[in-house]
């Protein structure tokens, strides 16, 4: 049975960002930050983070890259969400932008150098599906044919270097491992010299679930074996783990075990952190603004506890912070 978030609130359609940043004259880093500790709301800016990250403190990066996973054919737009391991992909379609639910087994959509071919439901969903793709180079073919995934609330179609944060190195997640993507490279030197530690993890993205309010599907995570022992550290010294995104949550959570000590895993994670499994490592998370009753408000909830993400997300909608992938952020701290 699906757990609803505690956390309730009235999303007024002008705070959908609809470009990027920089389409409104604004650096990456230069996007509003509301700062979340205890019953304390802090406005701010992204580029002024530091100040409230002390020297031993660790913020864990997901190095995921975003592909061009929307490709476009005569009757659907298809959008590729992840490579299962034995050469299928799980999809989804699209028309005008609305999901289509009433896809059959065995049909046929025809795309560019061939068509895709629809083989079963993705895990008893009635929007994903299972699927043979045109070609076995599915991300070569993404490379020629895709674009990013785009949702109604964005005006026009942006470049993939827009969807792509500065820790974006391993190519594989269909939408952007957003969080991070107020961050500049002038900001991450700063931060590195005032002594916070950043660390990389891997977690790809599939397709967000924000319509259909689904819990998280697995997805492909890695937790290097340095990244374990520094994490370890630092909890041996009293520094915080700080999550750049609910995906980098999700990783390390998967490889850390009650007594809050990480090791190094990788694979596939189906965990979904809540009420039924709280946090056993991480301190605090850097995330945008989440759409109402999606599942990564749980996600918030079990780091921080409902009255904290619902004092954000109300101080939050007063003051006007944008949503979504280029929209404003939230440092929230346990």
């Amino acid at each position: 049975m699906m757990v609803h978030p505690h956390t309730r609130f009235d999303l007024p359609e002008a705070l959908n960002a609809g470009e990027p940043p920089e389409a409104r004259g604004l650096s990456r880093d230069h996007v509003k930050l509301l700062v979340a500790e205890g019953s304390t709301v802090t406005h701010t800016r992204f580029d002024r983070i530091g100040e409230h990250l002390r020297p031993g403190d660790l913020l864990l990066v997901n190095t995921s890259g975003t592909l061009p996973a929307a490709v476009d054919s005569t009757s659907y737009t298809v959008h590729f969400s992840t490579p299962l391991d034995d050469g299928t992909w799980v999809v989804e379609l699209r028309d005008g932008g609305a999901p289509i639910f009433d896809g059959t087994v065995g049909e046929r959509v025809e795309l560019p150098e061939g068509a895709l071919t629809l083989l079963a439901p993705y895990q008893g969903s009635n929007r994903l599906w299972i699927a043979k793709p045109p070609v076995a180079d599915v991300l070569g073919y993404l490379q020629r044919h895709g674009r990013p995934i785009t949702y109604n609330y964005v005006g026009k179609r942006w470049p993939l270097a827009s969807y792509q944060t500065v820790f974006a190195r391993d190519p594989g997640s269909a939408e952007m491992p957003s969080a991070a993507r107020p961050f500049s490279f002038e900001l991450v030197s700063h931060l590195a010299s005032q002594g916070v530690l950043i660390a990389p993890i891997l977690l790809h993205c599939g397709v967000s679930s924000l319509e259909s309010h689904e819990p998280p599907q697995p997805e492909r995570y890695d937790v290097p074996a340095h990244t374990a022992r520094l994490v370890n550290w630092v909890k041996a010294n009293g520094g915080r783990v700080i999550a750049v995104g609910t995906t980098a949550v999700r990783a390390i959570e998967s490889a850390t075990a009650p007594d809050g000590t990480v090791t190094p895993a990788h694979g596939w994670t189906d965990l979904i952190l809540g009420p039924e499994r709280q946090p056993y490592v991480v301190d605090g998370l850097i995330t945008g603004w989440h759409a109402p009753e999606a599942s990564h408000l749980l996600l918030l909830e079990s780091v921080a506890g409902p009255d904290q993400v619902q004092r954000a997300y109300d101080a939050a909608v007063q003051e006007h912070y944008l949503w979504h992938e280029f929209g404003d952020s939230c440092l929230i701290l346990r």
